[in-house]
């Protein structure tokens, strides 16, 4: 039961037949967004932040009552599936409170939430609880001291003991993603994918993308996903799918293995022709491309008209005309496509 006075979704919220659906300039649909709720994070990835991060003051940080609000918005526009993303969302305080409010959306057809699984031990019933149908999980290695060379900080058996945790409560749709990166962890996709199939969960592996400035070079660490493709397959006899879960990731099925492996290949692989969805920041930024800076500041509107949706909605339809075409990652540019970090967008 939530106790924490959020209470602007009380009423059953479902897709107004009389508002417009999302539709970019390009006819792109968009029924997917990922809501980060806070820049902060337990973990010091390498590819994700700076090893010293400098966070937000907290009153330029959407409140959960903001968070709410532009969810239930998002749904009357007929998106139907929401990701709570980070940093990590569940270093926020009272972030089960918000997932209760949006688990009751009529109308949205799949809560997920993607997480380093650090804080899943003591979360995950809650989290199912709430209505998460889905939990993404960040796990790049299975090795403890490579882990927290990755991680800067992490205790990989932490992060074990909250994947159980989540399989334990009864997730059903549970997927690792996992990011290599050469000459740290490349060596690990056929572990990784052993581990996916021996637990049955699905796992993606991501190439790393050119946001922020990090401490190595992401023209020396690349690793594309045709060569962990390549490699899988002299494994397993992988069999192409056209499944979809929604986001970016192309899979192959493992028969007889509940399993499907998945790539998000951002630079070998643009596939921006079939964007589905927006980012917005824990700011209240709307970015329409995770590789473009274009972005519609939403925290203004909904601080300067709390009980009018009307603005909001407005800007929001505006905003979504100048999501552009798809990304341009050239991992060989002196400087990152983006100056900002991953973790301030929302995984």
């Amino acid at each position: 039961m939530v106790n924490s006075g959020l209470c602007i979704l009380s009423d059953k919220v479902k897709h107004d037949s009389s508002q417009p659906n999302l539709v970019d300039a390009f006819g792109r649909k968009i029924d997917y967004i990922r809501l980060s709720i806070t820049d902060r994070c337990d973990f010091r990835c390498v590819y994700c932040m700076g090893e010293n991060m400098t966070f937000l003051p907290r009153d330029e940080v959407l409140s959960l009552e903001e968070c709410a609000r532009l969810v239930k918005v998002f749904v009357s526009f007929g998106v139907s599936k929401v990701r709570i993303t980070g940093g990590e969302p569940l270093v926020r305080k009272n972030a089960i409170q918000l997932f209760e409010e949006i688990g009751q959306l009529q109308g949205l057809r799949e809560l997920v939430i993607t997480t380093n699984g650090s804080q899943l031990e003591h979360h995950a019933f809650a989290l199912k609880q709430a209505g998460v149908r889905r939990i993404n999980i960040s796990l790049d290695s299975l090795d403890a001291a490579r882990f927290r060379q990755i991680t800067r900080v992490a205790d990989l058996d932490k992060v074990l003991r909250g994947i159980a945790a989540a399989k334990q409560t009864g997730f059903e749709n549970i997927k690792l993603n996992a990011l290599l990166m050469r000459g740290i962890n490349d060596d690990e996709a056929l572990h990784l994918a052993a581990f996916a199939i021996e637990n049955g969960f699905d796992i993606s592996f991501i190439e790393e993308m050119p946001l922020g400035a990090v401490s190595h070079s992401r023209q020396s660490s690349y690793v594309s996903n045709e060569e962990t493709l390549k490699l899988l397959r002299a494994r397993y006899d992988l069999v192409s799918s056209n499944e979809t879960t929604g986001g970016p990731a192309r899979y192959w099925r493992i028969p007889n293995s509940k399993t499907k492996i998945g790539f998000i290949s951002p630079n070998s692989h643009n596939f921006c022709e079939a964007c589905n969805r927006v980012r917005i920041s824990c700011k209240g930024e709307l970015f329409l491309c995770l590789g473009q800076e274009n972005k519609v500041d939403l925290r203004p509107i909904l601080r300067a008209y709390p009980h009018d949706d009307k603005p909001l909605k407005q800007a929001i339809i505006r905003g979504l005309q100048t999501k552009p075409k798809g990304h341009d990652f050239d991992l060989k540019r002196a400087a990152p496509a983006v100056i900002r970090f991953m973790s301030h967008t929302g995984g």
